[in-house]
């Protein structure tokens, strides 16, 4: 019998920057070290229930949610402390989140910026203020349904999500520079 070889190609985003924008922003950012170009190490999504914490129609459909756009299973968040304001205590669940690395984390960014980005309504670019100090950038999403890969009947118990880009870099400045050149499309100033 004939071996079957598998061929494995890489993600569309990740061969550019491999290929591309590694040089580039080496060059742009006046780098020493080709090891000090800014790089996307995790994606992380997270959708908080808050009110629905104990409502489990909204925990199964943000499990679901979760499992559909990433194509991983997501891990529930407890709370650390009790908190009687909230009706919250320790230990119980208050969320899921799922952490993307390697070929799905570029997947999913391209998905994200190709394709859901683009379906949300007046949508004119992400902020530019959502970095915080080491360089990591935050999104958020009202509702799910902006995602194609969720049906129609999957989208009716509404609930919003973080997506979060964990990219290591020197300067804040340099996970801006890194997101551009991925084609993340962010506002225009007004000067």
């Amino acid at each position: 019998m004939a071996k079957a070889t598998v061929t494995s190609t890489k993600p569309r985003l990740e061969q550019l920057y491999l290929d591309k924008l590694v040089p580039e922003l080496e060059k742009e950012l006046a780098l020493k070290n080709v090891h000090e170009v800014p790089r996307l190490e995790k994606i992380v999504l997270n959708v908080g229930l808050g009110r629905a914490k104990d409502d489990k129609k909204a925990m199964d459909a943000a499990n679901n949610t979760l499992r559909k756009i990433t194509g991983q299973q997501p891990v529930a968040t407890v709370s650390k402390k009790s908190i009687a304001a909230f009706k919250l205590r320790e230990g119980s669940k208050v969320g899921l989140k799922v952490t993307l690395r390697g070929e799905r984390m570029y997947e999913f960014l391209d998905r994200i910026i190709s394709l859901v980005l683009p379906r949300l309504r007046d949508f004119h670019g992400v902020s530019l203020k959502a970095f915080d100090k080491q360089g990591n950038y935050s999104l958020g999403l009202v509702d799910q349904s902006v995602f194609p890969e969720l049906s129609y009947e999957e989208t009716t118990t509404v609930h919003g999500l973080q997506v979060i880009f964990v990219i290591n870099c020197l300067q804040p400045k340099h996970a801006e520079a890194l997101l551009r050149a991925l084609g993340m499309p962010f506002e225009k100033e007004n000067k």
